[in-house]
């Protein structure tokens, strides 16, 4: 939760970029887009327009990582007792997380998303959380209305798969090649263990878990840009016509046409800025936790 705070506004900018906001395609792909277009939000909505759609994103994000974690290390152990190479172990144990993680949660990212992607005139109040869920609910595009709320559910579930894989691969990676081979540097001296725990593995250094964290975000990211793009501007079609559901291979389409291979990686360097700290602080967390609660 600490860490989505703290990248909340990029997180804001990012979507809009994503979606091709009316009002804010004129800043993508320039110099400074990023901050030329958060300075617009601040000048017209102030400090809550960027933190717009942000208490979704809290609600959502506790039930996320918590499942995320907690299914990880469950995972993890039983395929190991069936898969000997840990590189494998680790990447399907992070991609079968991430899947049960986001069907568990992706309806409040359909409402955040819409919230974030919302820029209602200067001086009008953002709608709340409980008109836009009726919002979605009453759209004609589906005959049962909760199933408005999984609109590009299939393409996060293609995409989580290498963002969920790659990001725990990398992060276990990181932290084992600094666990070894820079072990000198890295992890901290003996006499700074915690004393009378059972976990076997050395206690890195703060910084070297917020670089192991930071690297696994950036390279997650890159592995599942295209994903997300494609499933953010699906789940704001019915923003612009509630009658249709949304097709991912006319976005591709649209996409293609209009900007090339380009196109598809809209908003990334917003989304690197975004994610290294963001991984950064949360596997820190998550480590910390584990050392704390005595968890190998």
């Amino acid at each position: 939760m600490q860490a989505k705070t703290v990248v909340a506004p990029l997180d804001r900018v990012k979507i809009l970029f994503q979606t091709h906001n009316a009002k804010f395609v004129k800043y993508t792909g320039t110099h400074f887009g990023l901050f030329k277009a958060g300075a617009a939000i601040y000048r017209e909505y102030g400090v809550r327009g960027l933190f717009q759609g942000h208490s979704m994103q809290l609600a959502r994000i506790f039930p996320y990582a918590a499942i995320k974690f907690m299914t990880y290390e469950q995972l993890k152990i039983a395929l190991g007792r069936r898969i000997s190479d840990n590189h494998v172990r680790n990447f399907l144990a992070g991609a079968l997380c991430g899947i049960i993680s986001v069907a568990a949660s992706y309806p409040l990212d359909m409402i955040r998303v819409r919230m974030a992607y919302t820029t209602p005139t200067s001086g009008v109040p953002a709608e709340r959380v409980w008109t836009v869920a009726r919002m979605i609910y009453n759209e004609p595009a589906y005959r049962f209305g909760i199933l408005n709320f999984f609109r590009g559910f299939p393409l996060s579930i293609m995409g989580i798969i290498p963002y969920g894989g790659v990001s725990f691969l990398t992060h276990e990676y990181f932290t084992s090649l600094a666990r070894s081979r820079f072990a000198s540097v890295a992890s901290k001296p003996p006499d700074q263990q915690t004393r009378g725990r059972r976990r076997k593995v050395r206690e890195l250094k703060s910084w070297a878990e917020l670089i192991s964290g930071g690297l696994s975000g950036i390279f997650a990211q890159t592995a599942s840009y295209p994903f997300e793009l494609i499933r953010r501007r699906m789940q704001i079609a019915g923003a612009h016509d509630p009658t249709k559901r949304g097709n991912a291979a006319n976005v591709i389409r649209e996409i293609w046409h209009a900007s090339g291979v380009r196109g598809f990686f809209v908003g990334l360097t917003i989304g690197y800025v975004k994610v290294v700290p963001m991984f950064a602080v949360s596997f820190f967390t998550y480590e910390k936790l584990k050392t704390l609660l005595d968890i190998e």
